[in-house]
């Protein structure tokens, strides 16, 4: 009979959020034991693809902004604590038609936190940022809090730092199932058997192959990131541009200046149906979405050469309303983080320090109502038909 090994707290699905978890954990003295079904660092996951947009000033609603100002304090934490820049602050513009509607809500959330800030007409914009094809109409919004992060970065800072606070791991192990008991948490794995007081499901897309209880709530959408060579690639530096969204005739796009010297990453939105299986993804772009994907990004920012240079597909759990779910199953042994729905991974830290607070019983300040799976329960009664 096989022995089960005994630990404090699991942490299922070491990505953006798990990886965090672990860290937080970790550095408390819990016994702590990370399971991921890939490498270290992998390309499976949504947080792949070499940056992301960071953001303060939430057009989510004023309702994420403290857990943004959280989380760049814990951005520039993990930094520190493993010595290279994980949170590069260049800031983040949004640039849009003056009535776009994720404005107004920007708007509030800086005026709400005080947070630093400049705006800028269409001349402004011209004449700070040239990069950009700029429409009478346009204004800017410059989040001096914002900027871009490394998340293949973040992902091996916290593993590394949680595993030199005496995290243990086990990789390349896929777990077949998670059996609440009288004690805690029995988790079946390739690998073996574990125990846990607590289990942090932070599995991604592949939350519900051990939670089956949510799949109602959470479907599966995948997300393009593309890339595209500018003609004048010194233009792009992190030094002279920050971090975008852009919004130009009903075409949305962010980016991140260039990070490998001769590219940025400029990303028109590219809809994708859900799925509720993994097998069931996208894996590829069509010729013609990737022609489109080109012709965008010209005219976003006209130095770029109108082709995509590079591309990659992530999938992410996704709930109808986009709020996340961050809570404790019924029981109390199971704590879940999913249906981050393509915006989690700027508060990774936040949403990982959030678990760790729910796994060792202490006050979580940002595991809000509507983050429950109740409220999402509530929510999709709503929408269902008669």
């Amino acid at each position: 009979m096989s022995t089960v090994v005994e630990r404090s707290v699991i942490v299922i699905g070491l990505g953006s959020i798990g990886s965090m978890a672990l860290w937080r954990l970790a550095e408390r003295g819990v016994d702590v034991l990370g399971i991921e079904q890939y490498g270290r660092i992998h390309t499976e996951g949504a947080y792949a693809g070499e940056s992301r947009l960071f953001r303060v000033a939430a057009k989510e609603g004023e309702l994420f902004t403290p857990a943004l100002i959280r989380a760049r304090h814990l951005w520039q934490e993990l930094s520190a604590g493993y010595g290279r820049d994980v949170l590069l602050p260049v800031g983040a513009l949004s640039l849009a038609p003056g009535d776009h509607p994720d404005l107004k809500p920007t708007l509030r959330a800086i005026e709400q936190f005080d947070l630093p800030h400049e705006v800028f007409d269409a001349d402004g914009i011209r004449a700070r940022y040239p990069q950009f094809h700029v429409d009478d109409d346009d204004i800017g919004i410059l989040d001096l809090s914002g900027g871009a992060v490394r998340p293949e970065m973040a992902v091996a800072a916290a593993t590394e730092q949680a595993a030199a606070n005496g995290a243990d791991f086990r990789y390349h192990t896929t777990v077949t199932a998670i059996e609440p008991d009288d004690t805690g948490v029995r988790v079946v794995t390739t690998d073996g058997e574990y125990h846990a007081r607590k289990v942090v499901v932070t599995a991604g897309p592949w939350t519900t192959r051990v939670l089956p209880e949510i799949a109602d709530l959470v479907s599966i959408r995948t997300f393009a990131l593309t890339w595209a060579m500018p003609r004048h690639v010194e233009r792009f530096a992190p030094e002279l541009m920050p971090g975008f969204m852009r919004d130009l005739d009903e075409v949305h796009a962010f980016g991140v200046p260039t990070l490998d010297g001769y590219s940025i990453k400029i990303c028109p939105h590219i809809d994708f149906d859900p799925v509720h299986e993994w097998a069931d993804r996208p894996t590829g772009l069509t010729r013609e979405q990737l022609v489109w994907a080109g012709e965008q990004a010209q005219r976003m920012m006209p130095d770029l050469i109108p082709d995509v240079s590079r591309w990659s597909l992530h999938s992410d759990s996704w709930s109808d309303t986009k709020m996340p779910i961050l809570d404790t199953t019924a029981d109390g042994s199971v704590i879940v983080a999913s249906a981050m729905s393509g915006n989690g991974f700027k508060f990774a830290p936040i949403w990982g320090e959030t678990l760790a607070d729910l796994a060792t019983e202490g006050p979580a300040e940002f595991a809000l109502a509507p983050f429950r799976i109740a409220a999402h329960r509530a929510a999709a009664a709503e929408v269902a038909p008669a």
